[in-house]
C-alpha cells in the first residue's frame, strides 16, 4: 500500500474482514477478504452486497462554463442531461483513442459531478477548463458505498421514501439514517443497485447499519475484486485491465478506439466538437481488434493475459475470466481479431495444464436485455 495517498474512512472495517488494502487508483482498497468470493458474487446476484467503491474519483465542476467543459471533454450531449439525471460517457485524446470512462451527474443548472476510475479523467477535465469561468474540484471526503443486488431496493425502501420510483441512471438528494446522502441508481454489477454518496465522517455509521440490519436479508460486505466476476458476465470494461495499456500493440503505442471496445454507443448521435471527435469518426471500420466474449467448455478459468488461438494461430488475449457457480459456465472478456469476434467461432485458450476449448460469444452473458438493472417498482 506504499503508493496510496488517498484513504477510505472504512479502512479499519476492511482490515477487520481480512483485507491488506491493496492500492487502486491511489487508495487502499479491499481486494481480498477472509472468505470465498463466490459467496459475495452469489449474494449480489441473488440478494445484495455492500461494497466500498470510494476509490472512484469524484470531481465537482461548477460555474457558468461547466456544461461547456463537460461537453468538450466527454462524448455525451450534456444538454440532454437534466438535474437528477446521470449518464455513462467516455473521454478521448486528440487521436480519438479512449483515455477514461465516467458517469456524469447533473446536480443543477451550472453544477455537475463526474465520477471516474483510474484513467486521466480529472486531468482531461482540468485541461478543458483552462481559461473558462469554471471550478474543477477533486473531492475525497465524498465516499461511495455501493449497495447492489435484487434486495437492495427492499432494504432502502424502509428508509428512503420513493426509492422504488427512482429510475435507472437517476439520483436523488435525501437522507439515510438521518444523514445527508445522494443516492444514485447506478452500479457496476449488472444488477439493480444503488450508490450511496456520503460524507467521510458518516461512512462508517452507514456501512455498519447496512451490514448489521441487512444480515437477516442475506446482505453481506463484498470486496472490490468481486466486481471481476460480475463485470465479465455483464460486459463492463475496467480501465486499464481490458485495454492496450495492459496488452500493447506490437508496433504502435497504447490507445483503443471506441469501435474496438464496443463503447461507440457512448457518443451521442450526431455529436461533434468533443475532443478527438474527427479521429473517432475517421477510425470507424479500421478496427485492429474487437472486445468480445468467450464461452468455455469446462470449469477451468484461464489466467488474465492467456493467449487465444484459432487453427493454431494466435488471434487474441483473455483480459478477464470467471467461472459462474450459478450458471455452471466459464466465460471471459477477450481482445480478439476482428474476423474471430463472431458468435460461434471455435477457439482455444492456453490453460494451466493445456489448451482450453471454447467459442466466441456475444456479451453480455447475463441479462442481455438489461432487464434487472432497469426494473421498475
Amino acid at each position: 500500500m506504499t503508493a496510496s495517498w488517498r484513504f477510505s474512512a472504512l479502512a479499519d472495517r476492511h482490515r477487520a474482514l481480512g483485507s491488506n488494502l491493496e492500492d487502486w487508483s491511489g487508495m487502499g482498497t479491499a481486494w481480498t477478504y477472509d472468505k470465498d468470493w463466490d459467496e459475495e458474487y452469489i449474494a449480489i446476484r441473488t440478494k445484495a452486497g455492500i461494497m466500498d467503491v470510494s476509490g472512484l474519483k469524484k470531481v465537482h465542476i461548477t460555474g457558468a462554463h461547466a456544461s461547456h467543459v463537460i461537453d468538450y471533454a466527454t462524448t455525451r450531449n450534456v444538454e440532454k442531461i437534466y438535474p437528477g439525471k446521470s449518464v455513462y460517457a467516455c473521454m478521448l485524446n486528440d487521436q480519438g483513442k479512449f483515455t477514461d470512462d465516467c458517469v456524469i451527474y447533473r446536480m443543477g443548472p451550472n453544477s455537475w459531478m463526474v465520477v471516474h476510475g483510474s484513467g486521466t479523467g480529472h486531468e482531461e477535465l482540468t485541461k478543458a477548463a483552462m481559461g473558462r469561468d469554471v471550478s474543477v474540484r477533486f473531492d475525497d471526503n465524498l465516499h461511495d458505498l455501493s449497495l447492489q443486488g435484487p434486495l437492495a431496493v427492499d432494504y432502502l425502501a424502509e428508509y428512503v421514501p420513493g426509492i422504488r420510483d427512482l429510475p435507472y441512471f437517476h439520483h436523488t438528494q435525501t437522507q439515510l439514517f438521518g444523514l445527508p446522502v445522494m443516492i444514485s441508481r447506478t452500479g457496476y454489477t449488472g444488477e439493480r443497485g444503488y450508490e450511496i454518496f456520503c460524507r467521510g465522517q458518516d461512512a462508517g455509521m452507514i456501512w455498519d447499519r447496512i451490514v448489521a440490519e441487512g444480515k437477516d436479508m442475506g446482505i453481506i460486505p463484498t470486496r472490490f475484486t468481486t466486481l471481476d466476476m460480475l463485470r465479465v458476465e455483464s460486459y463492463l470494461l475496467f480501465y486499464p485491465y481490458d485495454n492496450s495499456q495492459m496488452y500493447p500493440f506490437e508496433n504502435e503505442g497504447p490507445g483503443d478506439t471506441l469501435w474496438e471496445l464496443g463503447l461507440d454507443f457512448t457518443v451521442s448521435p450526431g455529436k461533434t466538437g468533443f475532443r478527438g471527435a474527427e479521429e473517432h469518426y475517421r477510425l470507424k471500420g479500421k478496427e485492429r481488434f474487437k472486445i468480445f466474449g468467450i464461452l468455455f467448455d469446462g470449469k477451468e478459468v484461464p489466467a488474465e493475459g492467456a493467449e487465444v488461438f484459432k487453427d493454431g494461430a494466435k488471434v487474441g488475449v483473455v483480459t478477464c475470466a470467471m467461472y459462474s457457480p450459478l450458471k455452471d459456465q466459464t466465460m471471459a472478456i477477450a481482445r480478439l481479431a476482428v474476423d474471430c469476434a463472431e458468435q460461434g467461432v471455435k477457439l482455444e485458450v492456453t490453460g494451466e495444464k493445456g489448451m482450453l476449448g471454447g467459442m466466441a460469444h456475444t456479451m453480455p452473458f447475463d441479462d442481455p436485455k438489461k432487464l434487472k438493472r432497469t426494473a421498475k417498482g
